[in-house]
């Protein structure tokens, strides 16, 4: 895992090591067990101080803190790149052949649960901004942020942005892994409840009451064609395929006393965009229908926002996408891929809020996110590590 000479220097095995370290630290936020991120991000900041920066940490919630660092450097007057990732993983889940926190090395392949997703892309960003540093004077300066809750509500993303964190910041980089690929877009999340008012009665004599189920099935359908519909008007993305419109989870009733036809229901639903999608519009929109496919069964319906992440996009010559561009290519010798994230990132967050152009490109399989067996193979590990350097160097010296 030598580096090319023509290459700045990043000790790998130590690189590696760090990763190793961060994958055997459960950081699930599961309040019911109190694992948190808190110890990975005591761990990042050890690291930042090992490489002598001064990191601040913010409290988004108890156990949940942003780690952030300014690294200066140095030349003169100069744009700010940003460099992000996150400390939370997902549950392990069953269905692993290996230890999912053990951190793991074999077959030249780091395994566990956030090898790829993404304490390998946190990882290579710090040796890679430290390994900028050493090399010598840049312009501007590189801002790390370790953030939290990317798996959850993205809650980290939305205190780095209003802390005003990313105030004078020009472009971030999002370590997530993507298979090599440089992803400028990335698809807009909509996370919506259906809430469906009847009236009870006795299972026996439903005719006494409204069923708030028939309402729920009718809105189900209303999604269906609605779905359809935004699929023939925006048709399929180069880089992000289709709008999808997916109810996941139902809740109506009570399995201990089904005799009973229950008052309400309700429905989840996640709805996936692409640019040029209005989220005010489509909301609206869909609420009518609902309201209406609900309404000929005598059921009363709202929508409510969960959540609102819109689909975002940085221009295909925009300096950052050019400056990875040209980075991946003088570092694997391999011809650079243009792609788009199929679901949200902590840049979705930063990029609607901010209007800062945003790619996401790291270490690690484009599917490999969240599945058992989750691994990050140690080369593209160093390789991402040396891309994100000459990435750097190139966009602060543009």
């Amino acid at each position: 895992m030598s580096a090319r000479r023509d290459l700045a220097t990043i000790d790998a095995d130590a690189l590696v090591e760090l990763t190793q370290q961060l994958v055997r630290i459960p950081s699930v936020h599961d309040p019911a067990t109190g694992r948190n991120e808190e110890p990975a991000a005591a761990l990042v900041a050890e690291q930042m101080r090992a490489f002598g920066w001064r990191p601040e940490l913010d409290i988004v919630a108890p156990g949940r803190p942003n780690v952030i660092a300014v690294v200066e450097g140095g030349g003169g007057r100069g744009p700010t790149l940003m460099f992000e990732g996150h400390t939370d993983v997902v549950m392990e889940g069953a269905g692993w052949t290996v230890d999912p926190f053990g951190g793991e090395v074999r077959d030249g392949k780091l395994w566990g649960r956030g090898a790829a997703d993404m304490k390998g892309g946190l990882a290579a960003m710090l040796f890679a901004t430290d390994a900028l540093a050493r090399r010598g004077p840049f312009p501007g300066r590189v801002v790390l942020a370790a953030l939290v809750d990317e798996e959850g509500m993205m809650l980290g993303a939305k205190d780095l942005v209003a802390r005003g964190r990313t105030d004078g910041v020009d472009a971030v980089v999002c370590c997530e892994p993507e298979g090599g690929e440089i992803c400028h877009v990335a698809k807009g999340a909509l996370r919506l409840r259906l809430d469906l008012r009847g009236k009870m009665a006795h299972g026996a004599m439903p005719f006494q009451g409204r069923n708030p189920n028939r309402g729920a099935a009718a809105a189900i359908d209303a999604l269906a064609d609605l779905e359809r519909d935004l699929q023939s008007r925006h048709g399929e993305h180069p880089y992000l395929g289709l709008v999808w419109v997916t109810p996941t989870v139902l809740a109506a009733g009570n399995e201990v006393q089904m005799n009973v036809m229950p008052a309400n229901a309700s429905v989840w639903v996640d709805v996936r965009t692409v640019p040029g999608v209005d989220h005010d519009d489509l909301v609206a929109e869909l609420t009518v229908l609902v309201r209406a496919a609900a309404r000929r069964h005598g059921i009363d319906a709202d929508v409510t926002v969960i959540d609102d992440r819109p689909a975002v996009a940085t221009a295909e010559d925009d300096r950052l996408v050019r400056s990875v561009w040209d980075a991946h290519a003088a570092v694997t010798g391999a011809p650079p891929r243009l792609g788009g994230v199929p679901g949200a990132t902590d840049g979705t967050v930063i990029t609607s809020r901010t209007g800062m152009p945003s790619v996401v490109y790291g270490p690690g399989g484009k599917w490999i996110a969240h599945q058992a067996d989750e691994f990050v193979e140690l080369d593209d590990l160093v390789t991402h590590a040396h891309v994100y350097v000459e990435a750097a160097d190139r966009f602060l010296r543009a």
